[in-house]
């Protein structure tokens, strides 16, 4: 596909406040056009985790959303009402796939599993949405400010857990995220970094299966309770285990 994204700014009114910024700092209103790309080639396919990173302000979710237009079977994870049902009922899932799904993101404990989302703490929640989606099984899950309200550890263990989703269940990812530690973990097949007035720059070339085959900060996702932490072995993260290097504390 190719994207455009390109917005027209706006007339506005000098005002006396407007006219001391202006002399202040000696700019005047922007004219014209903000170009933030034109004919940018992205090679998407069906199926494939498809990543755009960079600062706030730099386009990357104008662009994720650009390319969400010209595909079929997006689902936002924001757009989803959250009824106020237990996570396990809310997922309409029989209940060994409803364990694996909220484990894979994060949500493994049991008591949390029969809380309600109105009991979740945000970045709970938003981990919910993300299972939700999955368990709809769109063609494509569009998440933006991808694991924005998590810590930096556990956001990896799902960036982990989003690849294998990927890989098992052949559901395609579009993800937008200032955080570009998770893209060792994430795997991306297309990578597209933004940056403040530069043209963004596009990555490819079976990043994903090189991912896959790697030796990982995160184990394949689980569910299920805690394990006892040692010194070597699996340690929990919201019913996601991750493996540990001998004598090395984690991440």
């Amino acid at each position: 596909m190719k994207l455009s994204v390109v917005y027209d700014f706006l007339p506005k009114r000098r005002t006396v406040r407007v006219s001391q910024v202006m002399d202040c700092f000696g700019v005047d209103f922007e004219q014209g056009r903000h170009v933030l790309a034109e004919e940018l080639e992205l090679p998407v396919s069906q199926g494939q985790v498809v990543c755009f990173t960079g600062d706030s302000g730099s386009g990357k979710s104008s662009l994720m959303r650009a390319a969400a237009a010209q595909l079929d079977g997006v689902l936002d994870i924001d757009s989803q009402a959250l009824e106020q049902v237990s996570l396990i009922d809310g997922l309409g899932l029989e209940v060994s796939e409803g364990l694996r799904v909220l484990g894979a993101c994060g949500l493994g404990e049991a008591q949390v599993m029969l809380r309600t989302p109105a009991e979740l703490s945000d970045g709970q929640r938003y981990r919910y949405r993300l299972a939700k989606a999955i368990a709809a099984q769109p063609k494509w899950i569009l998440a933006d400010e991808f694991t924005a309200t998590l810590d930096r550890t556990l956001a990896k263990v799902i960036a982990f857990n989003v690849r294998k989703i990927c890989s098992r269940m052949g559901i395609g990812f579009l993800l937008a995220t200032t955080h570009e530690d998770v893209v060792a973990d994430l795997g991306p097949d297309v990578h597209v970094r933004c940056r403040l007035g530069e043209e963004p720059v596009v990555e490819c070339g079976g990043e994903g299966d090189a991912a896959a085959g790697k030796k990982s900060s995160a184990s394949p996702m689980r569910s299920g309770s805690a394990r006892r932490p040692g010194t070597t072995g699996r340690i929990s993260l919201g019913g996601i285990t991750e493996r540990m290097r001998s004598g090395s504390s984690c991440m």
